[in-house]
């Protein structure tokens, strides 16, 4: 497996990721973005993430509810039990195909499962991008704010980086997702 962050302090224990410092959520900038990024990929590996956030987020708290939970998150219990009591594998994922990524979104808050296939070049160009923490400015800003609008993007203070996570380990049984 390759590694997760050059950024995140880490140590890994089989199928298990534990941060070893707390992750920034205050929506700060690039710290924001590399810690949702990161997370991400230990949700697209399969792993369980043992950490703590610092940082009220200025943003919708449940676009991160497909990612585990923290175990503190300082100022925001409220916001942080419904982010336990609504957390669920495989809620928000994308597939990708030649020339098209398929987003599926099970998020609380949308009401049903809504599928997106992103196949417009600037678009799908905008969300392959944003797989890495990328200054706003870098991407074509009209294909960020759509998909900011769909919720499949967290962009705060300059920076952005894309939200769904590319599964790897499916569960058993994969129909379930």
């Amino acid at each position: 497996m390759s590694a997760l962050s050059a950024v995140v302090p880490y140590r890994l224990t089989g199928r298990r990721a534990e941060v070893t410092g707390p992750l920034d959520l205050s929506g700060a900038g690039r710290g924001t973005a590399e810690a949702v990024r990161f997370l991400r990929e230990c949700q697209s590996q399969g792993l369980r993430v043992t950490w703590r956030a610092v940082g009220r987020p200025p943003y919708d708290i449940g676009l991160l509810s497909h990612l585990s939970p923290p175990d503190e998150l300082p100022g925001a219990e409220d916001e942080l039990a419904v982010w336990r009591e609504g957390y669920a594998y495989g809620s928000l994922y994308h597939r990708r195909g030649p020339g098209f990524v398929t987003v599926l979104d099970r998020r609380a808050g949308r009401g049903t499962a809504v599928r997106l296939t992103l196949d417009h070049p600037e678009l799908l160009a905008a969300f392959l991008r944003l797989q890495e923490p990328t200054p706003v400015d870098a991407v074509e800003r009209e294909a960020v704010g759509l998909l900011v609008a769909e919720r499949l993007v967290l962009s705060a203070s300059g920076w952005a980086v894309a939200l769904p996570p590319r599964i790897r380990r499916w569960p058993v049984p994969c129909t379930a997702i």
